[in-house]
C-alpha cells in the first residue's frame, strides 16, 4: 500500500488535502477515489486513508484508524558527519534513514571537500530533509530522523549536548589511530547498554589531528571499523548497522 508522509498533525474521521508533494505522487501513481494509502505524520504510527477526490493539483482524503506500529531501532544512534562531495551525503542521509539513525548532523569539517554556509546551507538541508522523508515513505519508518543544520565542527563539538533523552549518551568518535579499540570492544566496556549514541565521523579525508584531539578532549572515544580503510559514507553507515 503506498506510505506518504503528511507535515500536519492527523486525526482519524477527519477530511484533508494532501500535501503538494504527496498528492503530485498519488497523481503519478494513478491512484483513483476510493483506493486506500497510508499517512503518517511523524509522531509515531500510522492512519489507513481512502481517497476521496481527485484534482487537477489537489487530492483529498479521509484519514481511517491509526495504528501503533513502529518500526524504530532499539538504540537512538546519532551521526555526526564531515560531509561528503557530490551526491554521496544524499545517499548516505537516504541509507542512514534506512537503517534506523536517529538524527544526522552535517559538519563543515578541516578536510571536507563540501562548503556549505547560509541560504546554501538551508537550501541542502531542506533536500536531505525531503531526501529522508521519502526514505521514511520507502521502508516503513513512520518517525522522520532529523536533519540538523549544518555547523562548524568547532561550534558543534562546544554545543554538543551530553545527552540525548532521558539518560547520557556514548560518545565515539571513528578513528584510523593505531591501537584503536575496536567498535563493539568499546559498547562493551562501556558498562550496561547505552540508549544513544552519537558517533562522530569525518569527511573523505578524515578529520584532522586537531579535531580528532578536540573530540578526544571532549569525551569521545576513539574506535575503529577494522583494518580496511572505508570511504566516509561507508564508513558512517557501517557503524550505524554496529550500533542501531
Amino acid at each position: 500500500m503506498p506510505r506518504f508522509h503528511c507535515a500536519v498533525p492527523l486525526h482519524a474521521g477527519t477530511t484533508l488535502a494532501l500535501p503538494a508533494g504527496a498528492a503530485r505522487h498519488v497523481q503519478v501513481l494513478r491512484l483513483q477515489p476510493g483506493d486506500t494509502i497510508t499517512l503518517f505524520d511523524g509522531s509515531g504510527g500510522e492512519y489507513a486513508a481512502t481517497v476521496e477526490r481527485m484534482g487537477r493539483s489537489e487530492v483529498s482524503v479521509t484519514v481511517g484508524a491509526h495504528t501503533a506500529r513502529e518500526s524504530e531501532a532499539a538504540r537512538a544512534v546519532h551521526l555526526a558527519v564531515g560531509m561528503p562531495a557530490n551526491e554521496r551525503m544524499d545517499w548516505l542521509v537516504e541509507k542512514a534513514t534506512e537503517l534506523g539513525m536517529a538524527s544526522i548532523q552535517p559538519l563543515v569539517t578541516a578536510h571536507g571537500v563540501l562548503r556549505l554556509a547560509g541560504e546554501r546551507a538551508e537550501k541542502k538541508r531542506a533536500h536531505w530533509e525531503a531526501i529522508a522523508i521519502a526514505a521514511c515513505e520507502q521502508c516503513g519508518r513512520n518517525r522522520v530522523p532529523a536533519i540538523h543544520p549544518v555547523r562548524p565542527f568547532a561550534g558543534w563539538l562546544e554545543a554538543a549536548p551530553e545527552a540525548d533523552g532521558p539518560g547520557p549518551v556514548l560518545r565515539l568518535v571513528l578513528s584510523l589511530a593505531e591501537g584503536t579499540r575496536a567498535l563493539g570492544e568499546a559498547l562493551a566496556q562501556a558498562g550496561g547498554d547505552p540508549a544513544a549514541v552519537r558517533v562522530l565521523s569525518g569527511p573523505e579525508g578524515g578529520l584532522s589531528g586537531t579535531e580528532e584531539a578536540e573530540a578526544l578532549a571532549r569525551g569521545f572515544a576513539p574506535v575503529t571499523l577494522g583494518p580496511r580503510v572505508l570511504r566516509a559514507e561507508t564508513a558512517a553507515l557501517a557503524a550505524l548497522v554496529r550500533l542501531a
